[in-house]
């Protein structure tokens, strides 16, 4: 038994097309290595045989938007059916990866597959409009769609999420990384709100000349998060608490990816959220409320945020 995966998509800078596929399928080193992704090649040739692979997930179908990177995809990890039109993939396929961060096009390729009932998994984010939220809420629910950063999952995470390290009353919580808000807050937002017992209430943005905001969580601690721009590569979190004080640098992309794509199998195989759809939601509300914050220099309360 095979869960014939779709892989949808391209966007610059993105490389998951490449990398999901190649976890799923394993790959062609010859063919990985020319198409031009140099870090993923990089960090999936040192893994082990054994690590490939995700459930019965194959990935047999893939679009792109450019019939020379479809064709460059498939080569690099091994994919037997390059399509011209994501369509064509409805009754091909039992599930499909839409392996974009360009938000703005995640409705259009989705809506399809979700409304003919075929799961779907979409990079992150999600989705910056409220409207378009409110329409993804319904399939949330039903298992129908996942979408997170992989650093939900990442490794550098584990003790912290398992409480083998005290930190003590939380008294602020500090995360930095690359580019602008709008594409990677999620990133931590999904990596640190899981760590937390409250939640968030506003958001509001810092004077600085990169994106900087400060979350709000019930419990009155401060979530704050920087977006550094065009800096080197750094996904940084910090706990500061009463009775330790730690951070961790997340930098094992395969770990997190491969978990992420398990966690969407077993979404698939049991038909049910592997995230609770209210956890998505918050998160989606929260990186809509900073980018609102951003633009307004006010601080956006979430309650202000309803998709009831």
């Amino acid at each position: 038994m095979v869960t014939r995966i779709g892989m949808l998509g391209a966007s610059d800078g993105n490389g998951h097309p490449f990398s999901f596929s190649a976890i799923i399928n394993g790959y062609c080193d010859h063919g990985l290595r020319a198409a031009g992704w140099p870090v993923i090649y990089d960090y999936v040739r040192r893994r082990h045989g054994s690590e490939f692979g995700v459930g019965d997930l194959r990935v047999t179908h893939a679009w792109t938007q450019d019939v020379e990177q479809t064709a460059s995809l498939c080569a690099a990890a091994r994919i037997p059916h390059a399509v011209r039109d994501p369509l064509e993939m409805i009754g091909a396929v039992d599930a499909v990866i839409i392996a974009r961060d360009d938000h703005a096009s995640h409705r259009p390729l989705a809506g399809p597959f979700l409304e003919a009932g075929v799961p779907v998994f979409i990079d992150k984010p999600l989705t910056l409009d409220l409207d378009e939220l409110r329409d993804f809420a319904p399939y949330l629910e039903r298992g129908l769609l996942m979408s997170c950063s992989g650093m939900r999952y990442a490794r550098e995470l584990d003790t912290w999420r398992a409480g083998q390290v005290d930190h003590g009353d939380i008294k602020l919580v500090r995360g930095t990384i690359v580019n602008g808000w709008e594409r990677y807050g999620v990133h931590l937002l999904d990596a640190i709100l899981p760590l937390l017992a409250s939640r968030p209430v506003s958001v509001r943005a810092l004077p600085a000349v990169h994106d900087s905001l400060v979350v709000t969580m019930t419990d009155g601690v401060s979530v704050h998060i920087d977006a550094l721009g065009q800096v080197p590569v750094v996904f940084r979190i910090e706990l500061l608490g009463s009775r330790q004080v730690g951070g961790v640098d997340i930098t094992d992309n395969f770990s997190m990816f491969r978990r992420t794509l398990w966690e969407f199998w077993r979404q698939v195989v049991e038909e049910r959220p592997a995230i609770p759809a209210a956890d998505t939601i918050e998160v989606m509300r929260t990186l809509i409320a900073g980018n609102r914050a951003l633009q307004t220099r006010e601080e956006v309360a979430l309650d202000g945020l309803d998709i009831s």
